[in-house]
């Protein structure tokens, strides 16, 4: 049996707002981008992977770390509102039609999680093909911002949301369990790529849980410092130096 053809694709905007330039900016030396490419290039169930940029800087610095550019992406795809899914419905479109045969399934490995590994990358396929789903997402246990702990104000009372928070329960035994999506990896079938409404999620899609150390999403300045403090961290165990580098 052929092993299954999937395309990697790392999206790569040049126009964010929250954190400019913040998919080419030196996270403790390193550009953003560069975490997801070097994982991915890891990966032998990756069949290809490219980066999709309207912005020829990044599409410089992908390619100084090994990422496909093949293309720069239009213009019209390229807007603060332009919805994901567009863009990789293109770069699947343009890959295709440049190799002349189709992909099985599409990974999106999002740079706003430098802490993914490789490990974390084919486990989300491994689950994508065994179980035939329509997608696997990237998803992270909520603690303090579990819905038990999420309050509304109302008449300038604080009331409970949705589920009233027992009395003296721990962050972490608060039942059933809630989740996130964590802004790390999006994996789907071809198929369902090309015709959902949206990349996160369908009626079939399953969860891959990040481990803790290894979730975060950069969407501001403080969650670029919290990604730097667990890299460093990470750096210091890597390194053998008790409680990280400093």
């Amino acid at each position: 049996m052929n092993e299954p053809r999937i395309l990697g694709v790392i999206l790569a905007r040049g126009g964010s707002k929250s954190v400019p330039r913040k998919n080419i900016k030196p996270l403790l030396g390193v550009p953003l981008i560069a975490y997801s490419i070097r994982e991915a290039l890891k990966s032998p169930r990756i069949t290809r992977l490219v980066v999709s940029t309207e912005d020829a800087e990044i599409a410089d610095v992908a390619r100084s770390f090994g990422a496909q550019v093949p293309f720069l992406r239009p213009a019209e795809l390229a807007a603060d509102k332009t919805p994901s899914k567009e863009c990789l419905q293109h770069a699947l479109r343009f890959v295709e039609a440049e190799e002349g045969k189709p992909y099985d399934y599409v990974i999106e490995l999002m740079c706003t999680n430098p802490l993914k590994t490789v490990e974390d990358i084919d486990a989300v396929l491994e689950k994508l093909v065994a179980t035939g789903a329509e997608s696997v997402i990237g998803v992270a246990r909520l603690y303090d911002h579990h819905p038990a702990r999420v309050k509304m104000i109302v008449d300038d009372r604080i009331v409970d949301f949705c589920v009233p928070e027992p009395d003296g329960a721990m962050r972490q035994d608060l039942q059933p369990p809630a989740y996130i999506r964590n802004g790390s990896i999006y994996a789907m079938r071809r198929d369902v790529l090309m015709v959902m409404d949206r990349r996160y999620g369908t009626k079939d899609s399953r969860p891959y849980v990040f481990p803790d150390d290894r979730t975060v999403n950069i969407d501001s300045e403080a969650d670029w410092f919290a990604a730097e403090a667990l890299l460093r961290k990470r750096l210091g165990r890597d390194a053998g130096v008790p409680g990280g580098a400093g």
